[in-house]
């Protein structure tokens, strides 16, 4: 399989539904949302989700492809602050090694509350982080599991509170392509992945389907999972574009405009 038939996946199920029954002829490189970034730059992959933050580091490189995204309109439910302490008392704060936006918008968060932790990267272990830091950061579905088994640890839904300091939604993920790749070829992934996301949208036979199947990766219940995506949309529209380039721009310090594809 060529790097032009295959498409990068986050390894979560915020992304199920671009993914469950995809056309055989695709082959998916699943991995954590920073490493993905690598992948897409060594050409391992035509088209990945990729961390904004990475996109805003990496934009003389890459371009965005229309419509796909992995956002929220507000609560996301998976990127979650934890901690026994309130957030004015966390002096160090543990972050995980397998994101970048969402602990760049954590530490923008933070510096808008006018408190200054102190940060210390790990690997994403509730209770490793939380034997070493005051509060730790955890994303995807180990922030879902984490929030389910520890309800009481919850401290802060980083989409949430992007929404009421920005007034937008936020967007994790973005999804790119090298500027100088093939557009067919990047037309073609984008096609594969949004066929997916409309008979998600539209039928409730695959929707019922791709919640179950997320609900046997995850150990999640189908009610959450309901609930969940909700939570997580996959289809940028322009509100979100506006709450992406707001946070390009406030967080990432990112001056140039987006690039897109076509």
């Amino acid at each position: 399989m060529t790097w032009e038939k295959t498409i990068g996946r986050v390894s979560f199920i915020n992304c199920e539904p671009l993914f469950h029954g995809l056309e055989e002829s695709w082959s998916v490189l699943p991995a954590p949302p920073s490493w993905l970034t690598g992948h897409l730059i060594r050409r391992d992959c035509i088209l990945a989700p990729i961390p904004a933050a990475d996109y805003a580091k990496n934009s003389d490189k890459l371009v965005l492809v229309p419509d796909l995204s992995i956002s929220s309109k507000g609560e996301v439910g998976s990127v979650l602050l934890f901690g026994s302490k309130e957030i004015s008392d966390m002096k160090s704060i543990a972050l995980p090694s397998d994101s970048a936006t969402s602990v760049t918008l954590l530490k923008f968060l933070i510096k808008h509350r006018e408190l200054n932790p102190n940060y210390i990267e790990m690997g994403p272990d509730l209770s490793g982080m939380l034997a070493e830091c005051d509060g730790c950061l955890l994303i995807g579905d180990r922030a879902l599991e984490a929030a389910r088994d520890y309800p009481e640890l919850i401290k802060l839904d980083l989409g949430k509170e992007w929404r009421e300091v920005s007034g937008h939604p936020m967007v994790f993920g973005v999804f790119a392509a090298r500027k100088d790749s093939d557009i067919s070829s990047v037309k073609s992934a984008y096609t594969a992945l949004i066929q997916r996301l409309i008979a998600f949208e539209t039928n409730s036979s695959v929707r019922k389907d791709v919640i179950k199947t997320s609900s046997e990766k995850s150990s999640q219940s189908v009610d959450r999972l309901e609930r969940y995506f909700g939570e997580v949309i996959n289809r940028m529209d322009p509100e979100d574009m506006t709450g992406l380039k707001q946070f390009l721009n406030s967080a990432c310090q990112m001056k140039e405009e987006i690039r897109m594809a076509w």
